[in-house]
């Protein structure tokens, strides 16, 4: 067993989209930039949509350590990678509507593969 495994340190975003806003946010992940992938201590990153189309979209990322994820949220990287939907939901906020999405996270440190 490769030991190094049981030290990862996973993040999971739940966001919840707006029904209408969907669409755009699974075209923002097909169209992403791709910054989290230049990130020392970065692993893998998976977007799972919900399979009956309701509940919250997750954003699994897996890094090596919680130092190097702490490093990604305070970097530029981290706003070039979110830039488009901040946008969307700082645009919705001065239209008085409702944010297109909100987020929770979640960590973990693994414990067995």
């Amino acid at each position: 067993m490769n030991m190094s495994n049981l030290k990862e340190f996973i993040a999971i975003n739940y966001i919840d989209c707006e029904p209408d806003y969907a669409e755009r946010f699974e075209q923002l992940f097909g169209t992403r930039a791709h910054a989290i992938d230049r990130m020392d201590g970065f692993i893998s990153m998976n977007v799972l949509k919900p399979t009956d189309g309701q509940g919250s979209y997750l954003i699994l990322s897996r890094w090596e350590t919680e130092q190097h994820f702490k490093a990604w949220v305070g970097s530029p990287e981290f706003v070039e990678g979110h830039k488009r939907g901040f946008e969307d939901i700082t645009k919705a906020k001065q239209e008085g509507k409702t944010p297109p999405m909100k987020s929770s996270f979640k960590t973990y440190n693994t414990i067995s593969n």
